[in-house]
């Protein structure tokens, strides 16, 4: 488990990370674990790249391919489109 991502979340910070590659900014919304037993993090990306080609957005991350977290000063309000309970977790670490 990611203290920093926990951190993050209950802070409403931003982080910025990097991800398949590509350095990313995002807001932090739920940090679980899915059916498989994987660490995803539900976010939404303000800036950098995306193999999707798509930079802003509502992301599934998984936690094992995330490298070099920092949490950010800046905070962040909860978008719109926000669900809690996550329905892509069994089980929820972490939410906004």
């Amino acid at each position: 488990m990611k203290s920093e991502l926990l951190e993050a979340i209950d802070a409403k910070k931003t982080v910025e990370l990097r991800y398949h590659r590509y350095a990313r900014t995002v807001e932090p919304h739920a940090y679980g674990r899915d059916k498989n037993g994987d660490e995803i993090l539900r976010c939404f990306q303000i800036s950098g790249g995306s193999k999707s080609g798509e930079p802003i957005g509502w992301k599934l991350l998984k936690v094992a391919e995330v490298y070099t977290i920092h949490v950010e000063n800046s905070t962040f309000q909860t978008r719109d489109g926000y669900r809690t309970n996550d329905k892509a977790m069994e089980y929820i670490f972490r939410q906004v």
